[in-house]
């Protein structure tokens, strides 16, 4: 074997740990927004009392959206898992979502929130840079 063919399969190696790196992110962050999801759903009344205002939400419809979203990132994360090419696309299109939504729901829950857009974060950040070889 040549010094060329091993640095390839040493690429290769690399690429390989972060695709599945990234569908490991997305997955995490998909039962994170999906466990999000079903609290909303579970708990449908919140009353969020700020420094002037007070208000009454329903939060079942957020519920939903969050869970729908949920499913359909670990829908990609399989298809990550699996090599799917529209993965990719695909899992920057739902993280970039998932943080819009997250960046709706801070006055409800801001410390997950936060939590959940780092973790959106990171995973557009291991998709866009990952390297197929």
């Amino acid at each position: 074997m040549t010094a060329q063919q091993s640095e390839h399969r040493v690429q290769q190696g690399f690429a390989a740990f972060g695709t599945i790196g990234a569908a490991i992110l997305l997955l995490v962050g998909g039962i994170i927004e999906l466990l999000q999801g079903i609290s909303a759903v579970a708990e449908d009344e919140l009353f969020v009392v700020g420094p002037e205002y007070v208000y009454k939400m329903d939060l079942t419809t957020w519920g939903w959206i969050h869970i729908v979203v949920a499913i359909i990132a670990i829908a990609i994360a399989v298809g990550m898992f699996t090599g799917a090419a529209w993965a990719r696309v695909g899992a920057i299109c739902i993280a970039s979502l998932s943080i819009i939504l997250n960046f709706l729901w801070l006055p409800y829950f801001p410390w997950w929130s936060i939590l959940v857009i780092a973790v959106d974060i990171v995973i557009i950040w291991a998709v866009a840079t990952w390297r197929n070889v």
